[in-house]
């Protein structure tokens, strides 16, 4: 399965391998750990998708209750977590419900 370079929705992650290669294969991604039944999840959901579709940052979600091994691997321990990746590394996390102009300004400084 290959996995495109840009969209205009996020991806549904769905193994960590998934997540792996898209990291790998494209110049800018966040990573939206997110879970059903998380509040705070629901109102950033809207702001992950406008980026998604305004900015060429790869968008990817990673439902911890799904996914919970990559959730435990990655550290992740509250949702909302945004992990922001440039080249393949890990360059910011923040935590909790962010402004859109904040995560843009994220995305535009690693890019």
């Amino acid at each position: 399965m290959s996995t495109p370079k840009t969209t205009d929705a996020p991806i549904h992650i769905e193994s960590s391998d998934q997540l792996d290669e898209l990291v790998a294969d494209s110049a800018v991604v966040l990573v939206d750990y997110h879970a059903d039944w998380c509040g705070p999840c629901k109102m950033l959901e809207p702001t992950v998708k406008e980026i998604a579709e305004e900015t060429d940052a790869v968008v990817a979600k990673v439902d911890i209750d799904e996914l919970q091994e990559l959730a435990r691997e990655q550290g992740i321990r509250s949702v909302p977590t945004l992990q922001f990746y440039a080249g393949g590394e890990q360059v910011k996390e923040v935590i909790g419900v962010q402004s859109k102009e904040d995560l843009v300004d994220i995305i535009e400084a690693a890019a």
